[in-house]
């Protein structure tokens, strides 16, 4: 179908699927421009479920192992397939300082490499995403700016070191640009005071519209908006309406002590992967988005409404 349609580049991430690439653009009678998916062997110290650098991950072709090597021969020797360059991505919430700039360098060591036993050159090189963002007053500030130009210098100079072309090269910002453009705002149904153990204030979302915290465990800053001039010093768990444990929206958080039913509470920091990882576990409709812009509200996804839950039912 991508190829129907006219998908410029595919990243290939197995020989199952080099193989299936050149097999469906062999029966098209065309060479389909492809990047092979290297797996560089860095740790960027991340969360382990968003961790997609190591060798053990189950993205890419691993360098340490020789797969990345097995891969590119293969590319190579496809006639249907036009080895455009490689494809990287180590992972998400990465702050630690140099992880982006390392990557580059073993990189470009590896394009080297395939130039000198394979006869391939690197044309383009995409080193993916994953740039930190700030969720909680204890995360750091990666400027995106200062981070490119970093990443730049360090692809220079490699291309220097090795000797080799420098190839077009791009980036997956993603949610380090827009992250910060949303919010999720709840309603509390309920507050549970469980005394000597926890408070729970209970909204009408929940691990639907946001699994992160319980995939792994993610924080956030949560703020009571109609209450930002009462001191907030409850501690309590923002929680949601599943039928789950785990359904948690942020452990360990502080609200006003008058927060009650029917009250807001803002979830902020939500604008990258809320809405396109909401679900209908539990049967729950999903909620709409609302952009905001110079004082207008409009609504761009609507609510899911009871209909919309049943009209893939099938009756008999």
């Amino acid at each position: 179908y991508a190829m129907d349609a006219g998908v410029g580049c595919f990243v290939v991430d197995n020989l199952e699927e080099l193989f299936a690439v050149n097999r469906e653009a062999s029966l098209r009678g065309m060479r389909q421009k492809i990047l092979i998916r290297v797996t560089p062997g860095i740790d960027p110290h991340t969360y382990e479920a968003v961790n997609t650098g190591t060798s053990e991950c189950k993205f890419g072709f691993s360098l340490e192992t020789g797969l990345a090597d097995e891969a590119v021969r293969n590319a190579a020797s496809a006639p249907n397939t036009d080895l455009a360059g490689l494809h990287c991505h180590i992972g998400s919430m990465v702050f630690e300082e140099d992880v982006f700039e390392r990557t580059a360098e073993l990189m470009i060591a590896f394009a080297k490499r395939c130039e000198e036993k394979y006869g391939v050159k690197t044309r383009e090189l995409d080193l993916g995403g994953g740039i930190g963002t700030r969720y909680t007053e204890a995360d750091g500030h990666v400027s995106v700016p200062e981070k490119i130009a970093s990443i730049g210098r360090a692809l220079k100079n490699a291309c220097r070191k090795y000797g080799i072309s420098e190839p077009k090269c791009f980036l997956e910002p993603g949610r380090s640009i827009v992250a910060d453009a949303g919010m999720t705002v709840y309603t509390v149904g309920s507050v549970k005071r469980i005394p000597g153990y926890r408070t729970y204030v209970a909204v009408d979302g929940g691990m639907t519209d946001n699994p992160r915290y319980a995939l792994y465990g993610s924080r956030y800053t949560c703020l009571a908006p109609e209450k930002m001039s009462e001191p907030a010093e409850m501690f309590c768990t923002l929680a949601g309406k599943c039928c789950e444990s785990g359904d948690i929206i942020c452990q360990d958080i502080f609200l006003p002590e008058s927060i009650r039913r029917g009250d807001y509470v803002a979830v902020c920091t939500t604008g990258a992967y809320n809405y396109s990882m909401a679900s209908n576990y539990n049967r729950f409709g999903r909620p709409p988005v609302v952009m905001l812009d110079g004082g207008r509200a409009d609504v761009v996804v609507r609510r899911e409404s009871l209909e919309d839950l049943i009209r893939l039912d099938i009756a008999e």
